[in-house]
C-alpha cells in the first residue's frame, strides 16, 4: 500500500517544491495551481506591491490549510508506522516546513515591521518569545515514532532561516514595485542574490558563505539602486540562539551605507578603513572605519562606487581579495568580515576601457550582478505600472485620503501632456517630483527643458559679456561637475586642484540644469 495516495502525493511534490521557490516567479502560481485545483483564485502573472490592495494573496491561507491537512493525515500514518520510503518522508518534511513558515509568518512579521523607536528597542527586535509555540509544532509533527528528520536536529537553524525567508520577502515586496514583466524578473534577481537559485543548498551550507560574495548594483539613476541594497543587507541570514530566545544581531543594524561620491578621497579613505591619530589634519583621535565596525553578519554598500579614484580602487581590491586593510596611518593589519554591495550608473565596461576603473576590481564585484529596470522600460511593458506608482507616490505625499484624487490628476496630465512614451530620464527620482510639482502648480516643467532654457540663458549671458568672472567659473565648474559628479574627475578635466572644484561648484545649480542632486 502506498504512503501517500495518487492525489496527496502530486500535492505533496507541489508543496515540497513550494517550500524552496523563489516567490518572485511565474513558477509559484504554477505550483500553488496545482494544489489548490479549482479552489485557485488568480490576481496577477506574480507578486507584487499594490496599492489599491491590502493584505497577502488570497491563496495563502488556502494553501496553509491544505498543507496543514495533508500534514496531518500523513502524521497519523507515521505514528501507526505505516512504510515509508525515504522520499515520502522528505515529501512530508517539505510539507511540514511549508506549513510551519506559513503558520509563524505573522508573528515574524511583527519583528520585521514594528520597528519604530518608540515600539520596539534592538534588543526587543531580537527577542522571539514565539519561538517556544515553534517548537511544539515542530516537535508534533518531526518528532514521530523512531523517524529521522534534518529539521529536527538542528531546529535554530531551521528558525533562522524562516525569519530570513520572511525578511527577504518583506522587503524585497516593499521596496521594489511594480507589476511589469521587468519588475518581476527584478525582484526574482534580488531574491536570487540573497538565497541562490538553489535554496535548499543555500539552507544546507551557502548561508555561512554568502558574505564573501560581493554584489553589484547598477543601473540609471533614480531606479531604487540604494533600494535593492538596503532588501538584501537586511535580510542577511542572523542565527538564533534558543537559550536566550533571541537572534544574535538586530538586523536593522546591519547595513552601513557610504556615498563614495560626495567625500574627498582622504574622507573616504576614513569612513571605509579609518584612520589613526595624527594620519593627516584634523585627526585628532583614532577612528575606526566602517569596514572594520562592521559585523561578520553585517552589509557595507558602497554606492557610486564609479567614481572613485584609482588610488582608493586599489584599495578596496585588497579588501575584496584578502579581506584585510591598513587604517590611514596604520601599519596593522584589520579585517573586515561582512559583506559588500557596490552600486554605480555608470557604465564599467566604458569606464574600464578608458582607463578610469580596474578590470581586477571588476572582476571582483560582478560575481553576482543586479540590474535595475528604467521606469520608461516598465512603463512600456505595463502601462498600469504607471497608476499604481502614483498612487504608492501619492499616498507618500498626501497621505491616504488624497492619494487617489492626486494620483488620477498627475496620469491625467501625464498622458495629455507627455504621453506615456515619455523617457523619464529620472526615473522614480523624477517622477516623485512630477507628483509634488503638479500638486502645488498642476503642471510640471520636465529636466530637458529646463536644461534647454538654462543653457540657453547662460549662452545670452556668456555672449553679452554680463557675468562677472567668479558667476563664469561657478556655471562652468558646476555643468562639469555634473557630468563627472566626482570632484577629483572635475579636477582632472578642468586642469585644477579639487580644492578649486570644492570652492566652486554650486551644488544648487545642478536642479536648474537638469541634474538633480
Amino acid at each position: 500500500m502506498d504512503f501517500f495516495t495518487t492525489d496527496q502525493r502530486g500535492i505533496a511534490e507541489a508543496i515540497a517544491q513550494l517550500a524552496y521557490c523563489n516567490p518572485f516567479t511565474s513558477r509559484r502560481i504554477e505550483l500553488e495551481r496545482a494544489v489548490l485545483g479549482d479552489e485557485f483564485v488568480w490576481t496577477d502573472d506574480a507578486w507584487h506591491k499594490r496599492v489599491d490592495i491590502s493584505g497577502m494573496p488570497p491563496n495563502i491561507d488556502l494553501m496553509t490549510e491544505r498543507a496543514r491537512g495533508l500534514a496531518d493525515s500523513v502524521r497519523g500514518k507515521l505514528t501507526k508506522k505505516h512504510a515509508a520510503s525515504d522520499r515520502d518522508l522528505e515529501l512530508y518534511e517539505n510539507v511540514v516546513l511549508y506549513f510551519l513558515y506559513n503558520a509563524h509568518q505573522a508573528a515574524f512579521r511583527s519583528l520585521i515591521e514594528e520597528t519604530a523607536p518608540e515600539v520596539r528597542n534592538a534588543r526587543e527586535r531580537q527577542h522571539a518569545p514565539f519561538y517556544e509555540t515553534f517548537m511544539k509544532d515542530v516537535e508534533y509533527y518531526l518528532a514521530v515514532s523512531d523517524y529521522s528528520f534534518s529539521s529536527l536536529s538542528d531546529p535554530e537553524h531551521l528558525f533562522a532561516c524562516l525569519f530570513q525567508i520572511r525578511r527577504a520577502f518583506h522587503f524585497i515586496y516593499d521596496n521594489i514595485i511594480g507589476g511589469s514583466m521587468s519588475a518581476t524578473r527584478f525582484r526574482a534577481a534580488v531574491w536570487q542574490s540573497i538565497f541562490t537559485h538553489d535554496q535548499m543548498r543555500y539552507r544546507r551550507t551557502l548561508y555561512r558563505r554568502m558574505g564573501d560574495i560581493a554584489t553589484l548594483i547598477t543601473g540609471p539613476s533614480g531606479t531604487g539602486k540604494e533600494l535593492v541594497a538596503q532588501a538584501i543587507g537586511l535580510a542577511r541570514y542572523i542565527p538564533f540562539d534558543a537559550k536566550r530566545i533571541s537572534f544574535v544581531d538586530d538586523f536593522l543594524e546591519s547595513i552601513h551605507a557610504v556615498n563614495l561620491s560626495a567625500l574627498s578621497p582622504t574622507l573616504i579613505e576614513s569612513e571605509l578603513f579609518g584612520h589613526r591619530k595624527g594620519a593627516f589634519t584634523g585627526a585628532i583621535q583614532d577612528r575606526k572605519g566602517w569596514f572594520e565596525v562592521c559585523p561578520a553578519l553585517g552589509t557595507v554598500f558602497l554606492d557610486e562606487i564609479g567614481e572613485v579614484d584609482q588610488a582608493i580602487q586599489v584599495k578596496l581590491l585588497r579588501v575584496l581579495q584578502t579581506r584585510t586593510f591598513q587604517p590611514i596611518g596604520g601599519t596593522d593589519t584589520r579585517h573586515f568580515r561582512g559583506k559588500i554591495i557596490a552600486a554605480t550608473n555608470r557604465d564599467l565596461a566604458a569606464e574600464m576601457e578608458a582607463g578610469r576603473f580596474r578590470d581586477d576590481l571588476y572582476y571582483r564585484l560582478c560575481s553576482d550582478i543586479i540590474v535595475t529596470p528604467s521606469l520608461s522600460d516598465q512603463i512600456k511593458e505595463s502601462p498600469d505600472h504607471l497608476r499604481n506608482l502614483l498612487l504608492f507616490v501619492s499616498r507618500r505625499v498626501t497621505g491616504e485620503d488624497e492619494a487617489e484624487d492626486l494620483a488620477q490628476e498627475v496620469e491625467a496630465w501625464v498622458v495629455e501632456n507627455l504621453g506615456l512614451d515619455y523617457a523619464w530620464s529620472g526615473n522614480i527620482r523624477e517622477l516623485e517630483q512630477c507628483v509634488r510639482n503638479i500638486l502645488i502648480r498642476k503642471t510640471y516643467a520636465p529636466a530637458a527643458a529646463r536644461t534647454k532654457d538654462r543653457d540657453e540663458q547662460f549662452a545670452i549671458a556668456v555672449r553679452a559679456g554680463s557675468l562677472t568672472a567668479e558667476e563664469l567659473l561657478r556655471h562652468y565648474f558646476t555643468l562639469v561637475y555634473g557630468q563627472t559628479r566626482n570632484y577629483q574627475e572635475t579636477a582632472r578635466r578642468l586642469g585644477v586642484d579639487g580644492r578649486t572644484v570644492r570652492s566652486k561648484v554650486d551644488l544648487s545649480l545642478l536642479n536648474e540644469y537638469g541634474m538633480e542632486r
